[in-house]
């Protein structure tokens, strides 16, 4: 149930494009990453979601802005760095660094190009594209993407902006009741939870050609706002 302030009365507001990350580790079994956003935060208030966030001018400077702003939500909200130097993959010592100079105020994309890493977009594959409904005042064009746990990484969740996370089963998510879930968030998890293994999920993602734009809609019933597709 959405809050009566959340609803726009006037023009429809403009999707602002972002990225969101369904972060993957084991095999068979697999887990994804779910964390808690403040009780104050202006999208999402006291829901579990994946880690992700709207698209900075800084990650219009890379080829992919969607992926580039996939990487440094990442990076920022959990302390994950998809990148590589050369042939290797970035490791803990390296996610150090890149904090290290974000800290002092560099920002993420140069922080990765001072310090010779590469994003790597090869490992996010696009899963789904949502749209906020237009009745809402806060929209988004959000892309859902895939991408595996890093060797040698450790999460660093963001002090203020995660209050809490856990590695989940999809359907231990769906079926447990003390993780408030946004619709899209319930959906999504739906969609991978019939996934056999990782691979079986990644080469699923990877021959869809055309993903399909979910454009839900925001209805008025008996309890209030509520949204549906």
């Amino acid at each position: 149930m959405l809050p009566p302030a959340a609803i726009n009365e006037g023009d429809p507001v403009t999707p602002r494009p972002s990225a969101t990350v369904l972060l993957i580790r084991g095999r068979d079994p697999w887990q994804l990453l779910l964390m808690k956003r403040p009780g104050g935060a202006d999208f999402a208030p006291d829901a579990y979601v994946f880690p992700g966030g709207s698209v900075h001018d800084d990650d219009r400077s890379f080829e992919d802005e969607i992926r580039a702003a996939a990487v440094r939500e990442l990076f920022e909200e959990v302390g994950i760095l998809l990148a590589r130097r050369g042939k290797s993959f970035a490791r803990e010592a390296d996610c150090e660094r890149v904090r290290g100079l974000t800290r002092r105020g560099t920002p993420f994309g140069v922080a990765v190009r001072d310090l010779a890493l590469t994003p790597a977009f090869d490992r996010l594959v696009m899963l789904a594209r949502w749209v906020t409904p237009a009745q809402l005042r806060r929209r988004f064009d959000a892309r859902f993407l895939l991408a595996r746990l890093p060797a040698g990484q450790t999460l660093h969740p963001q002090q203020g902006e995660v209050v809490d996370w856990l590695w989940t089963a999809p359907s231990d998510a769906l079926r447990n009741p003390d993780l408030a879930l946004v619709y899209a968030t319930r959906a999504v998890l739906e969609s991978v939870v019939d996934a056999r293994d990782v691979p079986a999920l990644f080469s699923r993602a990877r021959r869809t050609k055309e993903i399909q734009i979910v454009e839900p809609r925001i209805v008025q019933t008996a309890d209030g706002w509520e949204v549906v597709r």
